[in-house]
């Protein structure tokens, strides 16, 4: 467990770092899938990919695929908070750890937050 000066003991690191995984872990799977349907597929024509907007607009409005999105926007946001915390901090921020944190953890809640309002806001099926 991480030791803060100040506090003691860093209780939220575990939590962290479970975010972290379980970012990285997503992220790994469902990012290389997701462009090669979304992207290579789709120059090609095929089916299987979304290259229409009306097309997107209806996978979109499936709460499973809101979900999805959500879910790969939020996991990769928290893994890349906590990779920059460390990187910032190896680069000689170690005094400024809490703040550090503070901002890239908060960054990571604000693109959550952002992502799910604009999830929730775009229209359900047949609207």
């Amino acid at each position: 467990m991480a030791w803060s000066h100040d506090r003691g003991p860093d209780r939220t690191e575990p939590f962290w770092w479970g975010l972290f995984a379980a970012g990285g872990g997503f992220t790994a799977l469902f990012a290389p899938a997701h462009i090669l349907f979304q992207h290579v597929l789709g120059l090609r024509k095929l089916p299987i990919a979304t290259t229409s907007y009306d097309r997107t607009r209806g996978l979109v409005a499936n709460p499973l695929v809101r979900l999805y999105l959500l879910a790969l926007t939020s996991l990769s946001f928290f893994h890349w908070a906590h990779r920059f915390r460390y990187y910032l901090m190896d680069f000689g921020l170690m005094g400024a750890r809490r703040l550090v944190a503070t901002v890239c953890y908060g960054s990571a809640i604000a693109g959550t937050l952002a992502a799910a309002r604009t999830l929730l806001r775009l229209p359900r099926r047949g609207t």
